[in-house]
C-alpha cells in the first residue's frame, strides 16, 4: 500500500509495517529494548506499543518469551497485529486494543516480569504540533498521562520484576516525584545524548515495586561519535546487520 512502508531490522530478523506519513518509531524503542533486556520464559507488556516494535524485538530476543503490546489507536493496533503475523510471532506476541487506564479489567495484579513504555513525552498543549496524523497522539498526552502509565506499570509488574521507561529529560523531576508517591524504587538511570557536548535528549530508567535498592546512574549513551556518525554502541543496537 502506498501509505505504508515495510522496514527491516535485520539484526532481529524483523520486517515492520509502518505508516508512511504517521507516527514512525525512532531509535528510542530500540535503546529501551537493549536497556531492559529479556530473559528466557519471561512475560512482558509494552504500554503504548505503536506498531509493536518493542514486543517484536523482545519476543525475538529470548526463548519462551510472551509479550503483550497495548495500544489504544485503532489504526496502530491493526498495523501491530499485521506485524505480528508478518514475522510469524503469534505464539510470542499478542496485541491488545485498550487504553492504559483500563488494564485492570484485562490482567491480574503482578502478572508480568517486565513492563516497558515509551510514553508520550509532551504534556497536552505543549511543544510543536505535528501536521502529520497520528504523530501528536504518540508525542502528546491524550487520555493517559505519565502518572497513568506509572500506575498501570506498578499494577502489572511482579515484585520481583522490573519497569523500564524511556522519556524526555523535561519529565525527569516529575518522574521521580511520581515514583516516590507510588513507592516505586528507581534502580538504574541512563541519560541519552546526541553527542558529548549536547544536553541529554532522553533518559532511560528501571523501577521496581515492593523492594528497595540504591540508584545506579550508568555512563551516558552518546548517539553520535566524534565523526558525526552513529556511535559504536548505537550501531550495535540499531545497525548490526542492517546495512
Amino acid at each position: 500500500m502506498n501509505n505504508e512502508t515495510i522496514d527491516e531490522l535485520r539484526s532481529y530478523d524483523l520486517r515492520l509495517i509502518q505508516p508512511r506519513h504517521g507516527y514512525r518509531f525512532s531509535l528510542d524503542p530500540l535503546l529501551l529494548c537493549e536497556f531492559a533486556g529479556i530473559k528466557e520464559g519471561e512475560k512482558g507488556v509494552d504500554l503504548g506499543t505503536g506498531c509493536g516494535v518493542i514486543p517484536l524485538v523482545l519476543g525475538r530476543s529470548a526463548v519462551g518469551v510472551h509479550f503483550v503490546g497495548v495500544e489504544h489507536q485503532q489504526v496502530m493496533v491493526g498495523i501491530a497485529e499485521r506485524n505480528v503475523r508478518l514475522n510469524g510471532l503469534g505464539e510470542q506476541v499478542t496485541i491488545l486494543e485498550e487504553d492504559v487506564v483500563h488494564l485492570r479489567a484485562h490482567f491480574h495484579v503482578s502478572s508480568f516480569d517486565l513492563v516497558t513504555a515509551n510514553p508520550p513525552y509532551r504534556k497536552r498543549g505543549t511543544g510543536r504540533i505535528s501536521p502529520r496524523a497520528g504523530r501528536d497522539l504518540a508525542r502528546h498526552e491524550s487520555t493517559a498521562g505519565l502518572a497513568d502509565f506509572l500506575v498501570a506499570a506498578k499494577y502489572l509488574v511482579k515484585p520481583t520484576g522490573r519497569i523500564c521507561f524511556i522519556s524526555h529529560p523535561s519529565r525527569l523531576a516529575e518522574f521521580f516525584a511520581l515514583a516516590t508517591e507510588l513507592k516505586l524504587a528507581p534502580l538504574r538511570l541512563r541519560m541519552v545524548h546526541g553527542h558529548g557536548e549536547a544536553d541529554a535528549r532522553m533518559f532511560m530508567i528501571e523501577l521496581a515495586k515492593g523492594r528497595k535498592g540504591e540508584l545506579r546512574v550508568l555512563p551516558p549513551l552518546f548517539v553520535y561519535g566524534e565523526n558525526g556518525q552513529n556511535g559504536e554502541e548505537v550501531l550495535n543496537i540499531q545497525g548490526r546487520g542492517n546495512e
